[in-house]
């Protein structure tokens, strides 16, 4: 017979769960990205990211573009949640 989770066994896989959420949308973030630099429009202009750092619109400056906004945002949410949740519980 197996033994029932326990609650920090529970924890562990929720948090894997959200873990590999958050990598899988990140990782079409950045496809969508360099899609769109391959076949995007001729007349794409250059992006900054966070505001420090310019990127040209080729495909892999559009794939780390959306990696990294999306990435630092959802990264900031999800960091969040996990305090409260912590804190709160």
């Amino acid at each position: 017979m197996s033994e029932p989770a326990t609650t920090a066994t529970a924890e562990r896989r929720g948090s894997r769960v959200v873990l590999v959420v958050y990598l899988v949308v990140v990782a079409i973030a950045g496809l969508t990205g360099y899609l769109l630099g391959a076949v995007g429009p001729a007349a794409l202009q250059p992006v900054a990211l966070f505001g420090l750092v310019e990127l040209r619109p080729t495909p892999l400056g559009l794939a780390i573009y959306g990696m990294a906004t999306l990435g630092g945002g959802l990264g900031v949410a999800l960091g969040l949640v996990v305090y409260v949740s912590r804190r709160y519980g």
